[in-house]
């Protein structure tokens, strides 16, 4: 479906050698400490504990009130925010960077500043310049990190597109471009446009504080591409509600009409594809056509999803249709569809596309390695994995020890910011945190190995 210059992989077949599966049975434990293990281990179990996750902001409060700023941050620190953030300064981000890097592992930056889609507060443009400056500065440090030579052009960093552009005005702009007969006024294309020239849009219809809105938008979207591009980062941005989904996905459309095209050097801006809605392999095939047409290079980074109960609340609310996968069982098999349908581009388009299998189930792992090595792609080309930083770190582990490229997604920042942040995953990646239990219990027993050992 995209532009072939060549077939890099398809025709060289299988790797040489016998398929020798990934073993996910915390034998890559071995390279942490045992405090590290015991911390994971107790913050997996409280993370688990659903009351914890759905008053996490208020408890939060209470322990602040209860024991005081600095003793509730020195539990926090030694705790949920050492087991899930990488810092607050540049040298504990890097300090973190090296120690994940040892373990054959890559970091995948991200600024935990956001709108919350259904608040009712209004953000002025200053908020929005100000994460503007802090995606930058991401840029800078996800550029200036420690590295070796071979990682040229693989460096990633995560990108929010409502820290820069209004939930309300991609309300706004969805419910128009979801409309029959809508005009190209609102193309790719004249988004890209208006991005270089600097013109102001006037698009039907917005009023004319949204339009000015709009442009300011984009100009600080095609900021952080343009530096992101200079400085050899390649943005993943990140998936929202599906009722903003669709103006996000027009949002990085132009964006790649820019910046993903073959001079630019390979898909600098992915949009991510959530698997736990019913409509997104016909989407990924539609875009990945899309890409074809206009000679892009395609980016993806695939998930399945982290919404799916307010989903499901919202459209109950709305009597609209659910537009989720009836149970996990639906959901695992529209990931494995879409996951076999990006690993067969890539094995015919190379460097024209790129994919991230971002996932914590084995099972859909094991699927990408396996065909990886069917179709002949290498362990270092275009596809690489990604996971939380302090979850999944049996898969992760085994994964970079194999010599796969695996990214440790990494929220970094002072605790005011953070945490808030992470109760928010918290609560948005419920049954990732409670089907961690086997992670669970490979930690406890590594832990009871080496206790035990330590006894004889």
């Amino acid at each position: 479906m995209l532009r072939t210059h060549r077939v890099l992989y398809s025709q060289a077949g299988p790797s040489s050698g016998d398929w020798q599966p990934l073993n996910f049975d915390g034998e890559a434990f071995h390279l942490k400490g045992t405090g590290e293990l015991a911390r994971a281990l107790l913050v997996l179990r409280l993370c688990a504990w659903p009351p914890l996750v759905t008053h996490g902001l208020a408890l939060q409060a209470w322990s602040q009130r209860l024991l005081g700023s600095r003793l509730s941050g020195a539990l926090l620190r030694a705790s949920v925010y050492g087991q899930f953030v990488a810092g607050e300064t540049q040298e504990e981000v890097e300090g973190c960077v090296r120690q994940l890097q040892a373990l054959g592992l890559r970091p995948l930056l991200a600024v935990p500043t956001e709108e919350e889609p259904d608040s009712a507060a209004q953000t002025g443009e200053a908020w929005y310049e100000g994460n503007l400056d802090a995606m930058l500065r991401c840029v800078d440090l996800s550029r200036g990190l420690p590295e070796s030579p071979d990682l040229a052009g693989k460096t990633l960093m995560q990108l929010k597109v409502t820290a820069l552009a209004s939930t309300r005005l991609c309300k706004d702009l969805t419910s128009w471009i979801t409309k029959p007969g809508v005009s190209s006024e609102l193309s790719p294309e004249r988004l890209a446009e208006a991005m270089d020239s600097g013109q102001n849009l006037q698009v039907s219809c917005l009023n004319t504080e949204q339009n000015q809105h709009l442009q300011a938008s984009l100009s600080r979207l095609n900021q952080v591409a343009q530096y992101a591009r200079d400085q050899q980062v390649r943005l993943l941005v990140d998936a929202e509600y599906t009722f903003i989904n669709p103006a996000l996905s027009l949002l990085v459309a132009a964006l790649a009409v820019r910046w993903n095209s073959p001079r630019e050097g390979g898909p600098w801006v992915w949009n991510t594809y959530q698997a736990y809605l019913k409509d997104t392999h016909e989407r990924l095939r539609r875009d990945a056509e899309a890409a074809h047409r206009a000679g892009l290079a395609f980016g993806v980074k695939l998930v399945r999803g982290a919404y799916l109960e307010k989903e499901r609340k919202v459209s109950q609310l709305q009597g609209t249709e659910d537009p989720t996968q009836p149970d996990y069982e639906a959901t695992s098999r529209s990931y494995s569809r879409c996951l076999e349908s990006m690993l067969s581009l890539v094995s015919h388009h190379g460097p024209m596309c790129h994919l991230m299998v971002a996932s914590h189930n084995e099972e859909s792992v094991r699927q990408a390695t396996k065909r990886m090595w069917e179709l002949g792609i290498p362990l270092d080309g275009p596809v690489c994995f990604g996971q939380l930083l302090g979850m999944c770190d049996h898969v992760s582990l085994a994964l970079g020890q194999a010599g796969y490229m695996v990214y440790k997604s990494i929220p970094y920042g002072c605790l005011k910011e953070v945490i808030p942040y992470l109760i928010r995953r918290a609560q948005e990646n419920r049954s990732v945190l409670q089907g961690a239990r086997r992670e669970q219990a490979l930690l406890s027993r590594e832990l009871w190995r080496r206790l035990l050992g330590r006894a004889e």
